[in-house]
């Protein structure tokens, strides 16, 4: 079904790194959304009043702001495909990531109401409920309608890599669970005629749709902070540069996303020093160019020249590499370079130091000094530490 609506509503539906094809996907889930809640929120309430139920009427009400959320999704792929401006020139695609998270918001605020309410009905148990299989029928009807919204929200977002429809695709899955417990609910209500069966599983609900919500909340709020790129980007990114010839190198590769259309990548790719210098500049800007027509990369590349042929400074830097593995296998150097004096020998270059390590970039280079004196008192090292973003060193 997902695909056949894909085909039939969406014009260029394969071209998803387009944003106006994505702002299509968004639609095209957004309308799904709002007509299917209505339906269900429709059916719900009817039955809730008919029934007294207070579980199904809240299970209405959900389905209600469910079709709410969808009008967000909407608006929000709408104005995530907004082109870049003065004052946003990296464009407005992270809007997406706010439309999940007030997806989220809204969960958790269905979570709190329906405890609430259910612990006031426990409280006060005054109202008898009128319970019969066509309600039952019914119910369950609508957990499968839900359950294919859950299914057809995970394939858009599969299909475009949208994180506002994973949590409308949890959202829903979340319903049909809901549900499921209001059948239970019911069932033993017409089995046991204890009335505060519904109470227990509105609350037990309650507190499952806020767990979740809580959980959506970070997962749409890391894009928005900004997260490590995924290992293969950076392999696929680290292997397309290096199949360049005149490229000897990477290191330093940071890449940032400013939604699922809009990449900016900077890297530092070490070129053989000996190299005429607009040999290597014409390389770099074929490599820019190529990232920015074949993949949507915004590329810029810093050009390290590096001496390859000079056997005393490979042999230097060797030992060098030597020291700093044997501090920790997750260092690395780079940049390296000799400055002979008459008096001593300057050793340049920079260690890329983990986030997260034993000690301070103080005490690593105090202790690559010290390690690096023990073999010649004329080495002189000056040392930057920097801050390892992604394991890419080639």
């Amino acid at each position: 079904m997902q695909k056949l609506l894909v085909k039939l509503f969406i014009k260029d539906y394969q071209k998803i790194h387009d944003s106006k094809v994505r702002s299509r996907y968004g639609t095209l889930s957004g309308i799904v959304g709002i007509i299917s809640n209505l339906i269900l929120c429709s059916m719900k309430i009817i039955l809730g009043i008919l029934t007294a139920s207070l579980s199904i009427l809240a299970d209405g009400i959900n389905n209600l702001t469910d079709a709410g959320s969808s009008v967000i999704t909407l608006i929000g792929f709408k104005l995530s495909s907004v082109p870049a401006d003065e004052d946003h020139p990296f464009g407005h695609e992270r809007i997406e990531y706010i439309t999940g998270l007030i997806i989220s918001f809204f969960i958790l605020i269905i979570g709190f109401s329906l405890g609430k309410e259910s612990i006031t009905k426990l409280i006060h148990q005054d109202v008898t409920q009128n319970i019969s299989i066509i309600v039952i029928i019914v119910m369950i009807i609508s957990i499968l309608i839900k359950l294919w919204q859950s299914i057809f929200y995970r394939k858009m977002a599969k299909a475009i890599n949208s994180e506002a429809l994973v949590a409308s695709s949890k959202d829903s899955l979340n319903d049909c669970i809901s549900t499921t417990a209001v059948i239970i609910g019911l069932i033993l209500f017409k089995l046991t005629s204890w009335q505060p069966i519904d109470s227990i599983l509105g609350i037990v609900v309650a507190i499952f749709i806020t767990i979740s919500g809580l959980k959506m909340v970070f997962e749409t709020v890391n894009p928005l902070i900004g997260t490590k790129p995924s290992q293969d980007e950076i392999d696929a990114i680290t292997k397309k540069i290096l199949s360049h010839s005149g490229i000897i190198g990477i290191h330093d590769l940071v890449i940032h996303h400013y939604g699922n259309c809009t990449t900016f990548a900077t890297v530092h790719a070490e070129v053989p020093s000996d190299e005429d210098i607009v040999t290597s500049h014409d390389i770099i800007d074929n490599i820019e160019r190529e990232f920015r027509n074949e993949l949507g990369i915004d590329l810029t590349i810093h050009m390290d020249p590096v001496d390859i042929k000079n056997p005393q400074t490979n042999e230097l830097k060797e030992k060098i590499l030597h020291i700093v593995k044997d501090i920790s296998p997750d260092l690395s150097i780079h940049d390296f370079r000799v400055v002979y004096g008459e008096t001593h020998t300057n050793l340049v270059f920079d260690v890329a130091m983990p986030i997260k390590f034993s000690c301070t970039k103080k005490e690593l280079r105090e202790l690559i000094i010290s390690e690096i004196k023990k073999i010649d008192e004329n080495y002189f090292a000056i040392i930057q530490i920097d801050q390892l973003y992604n394991r890419n060193e080639q």
